[in-house]
């Protein structure tokens, strides 16, 4: 059988790497002997101090090179395929799957479902254990691999399988109790759904999932997104202001338990239930270090306290630095285009900065999804092409911001392929992109991060 190869992409200055005589394209096949599936057996395998790596050089010649060097020394390759391995795909036909919501035509890997509990641990993803093997787990044991994120979506065994479309979504729950006797920490999702898994379903749940405390450090309950996209797919309502203050009156008591009998929050609502009950947001206190920003839990609130700050800090450098009160003076207008959800959350902060500077001149314009349908509000999925079509003619300034979340991660692209470049032709309107921060929020806005470098 055929030796997995991984190959070089990069060899760090000064590494060992370097030392031994690596280059790009060189191959690399196994170390002490064993085959490399993927970067954590990499990972695992380097923190032996004394290796030899199989590989295969440019030229197709095949050599051992023998290492001597301390356990937490890296090698300081780096490899074209990052992962060192395919990404799993997903198995399940779940009921509420975005993927399956969107709309035909657009880029491949927008339909890519994944699934694989290695990207739990690179990059945050939310897994089923569905598609989880025997020998994942005992991988994640052996190399303990956390926190392993989980989406459990209900604990009512038989309403899983119901809900993923797979006979064996229950059973995969034994994966938990195999983690916890392990030691291994986890986080958890419940994706609610009206009518199925949400009312006694999810005080169940909650309760459930209560069991697993401390090593299931937290789990959010998140709303069901719904595209417009749904023709053939199973029936799914929107949740209502009623709805979602039912919702959040649940997640509340269980708080107020669990802060008594373990001294954590846990269960913690995405910011979506709060803006849709119109209620104010918790405190920082109540989101036990913010463990699922990510999940849209805390993010609202984190970015409302970095705001504030850095708005307080602007304020006494004005008071005591002449050139930059009148730099402030002078800035804008400017533009903002955001999500219908966030949207009164960010005009009460440009709010303050207007109270702040009456001169100051801002406008900011609510993205309705017609590319998704209305009743998707989040800034993450704007697309270019509503952008373009509902900010023509509209007062922008001498630039628009927009947030990093509605471009594709480190490039300048929308969901639906439009680039920034595109946009700001159209509208004639430079466009700023701002980061997931108030602060930076703040400083892009009234144009001063240079003061504050």
């Amino acid at each position: 059988m055929k030796k997995r190869e991984h190959i070089i992409k990069n060899v760090c200055p000064g590494s060992i790497g370097e030392e031994c005589g690596f280059e790009p394209g060189d191959i690399l096949l196994t170390i002490n002997g064993e085959e490399i599936e993927d970067i954590f057996d990499y990972r695992f395998m380097i923190q032996e101090e004394e290796l030899v790596l199989e590989v295969k050089s440019k030229q197709g010649e095949i050599v051992e090179i023998e290492i001597e060097k301390d356990s937490d020394e890296e090698l300081g390759l780096e490899f074209e395929n990052q992962f060192m391995d395919d990404y799993h795909s997903c198995c399940n036909k779940c009921i509420f799957c975005f993927i399956d919501q969107m709309p035909p035509g657009m880029r491949e890997t927008l339909y890519f479902k994944d699934d694989d509990a290695r990207l739990s641990f690179l990059q945050g993803n939310y897994v089923t254990l569905t598609n989880m093997s025997d020998k994942d787990v005992e991988r994640i044991i052996r190399y303990h691999l956390e926190p392993i994120n989980i989406s459990f979506q209900t604990m009512n065994r038989e309403l899983r399988c119901k809900m993923l479309n797979n006979r064996f979504a229950g059973q995969a729950l034994d994966k938990v109790d195999r983690f916890a006797d392990a030691g291994i920490t986890m986080n958890g999702q419940i994706v609610l759904c009206k009518n199925v898994n949400d009312g006694a379903e999810l005080e169940y749940s909650i309760s459930e999932l209560t069991k697993y405390i401390p090593l299931l450090e937290s789990v959010s309950v998140v709303p069901v997104g719904l595209s417009k996209y749904r023709d053939g797919l199973y029936p799914l309502e929107p949740f209502s202001k009623e709805d979602a203050c039912a919702v959040l009156d649940l997640i509340h008591s269980w708080q107020d338990k669990c802060m008594k009998e373990h001294g954590i929050h846990f269960v913690h609502a995405s910011d979506e239930w709060y803006l849709l009950a119109e209620r104010e947001l918790p405190t920082e206190d109540n989101y036990d270090g913010y463990l699922q920003l990510e999940n849209g839990v805390g993010m609202l609130r984190l970015f409302h306290d970095e705001f504030v700050e850095a708005l307080e800090e602007v304020k006494e450098k004005a008071a005591s630095d002449e050139a930059f009160r009148k730099a402030l003076e002078q800035a804008g207008p400017v533009s903002i285009a955001t999500g219908r959800l966030p949207y009164h959350n960010l005009e009460s902060l440009v709010g303050m900065v207007k109270e702040y500077l009456p001169s100051f001149k801002v406008s900011i314009y609510p993205i309705r999804n017609d590319f998704f349908g209305e009743n998707i509000t989040v800034s993450g999925l704007v697309t270019g092409q509503d952008l373009i079509a509902q900010l023509k003619g509209k007062e922008l300034g001498s630039r628009l911001l927009l947030p990093e979340n509605m471009l594709r991660c480190n490039e300048d692209v929308f969901l639906d392929d439009v680039r920034t470049g595109e946009v700001e032709k159209t509208l004639q309107v430079l466009v700023d992109i701002v980061k997931s921060s108030g602060r930076d929020f703040l400083f892009r806005m009234l144009d001063i991060s240079p003061y504050f470098m």
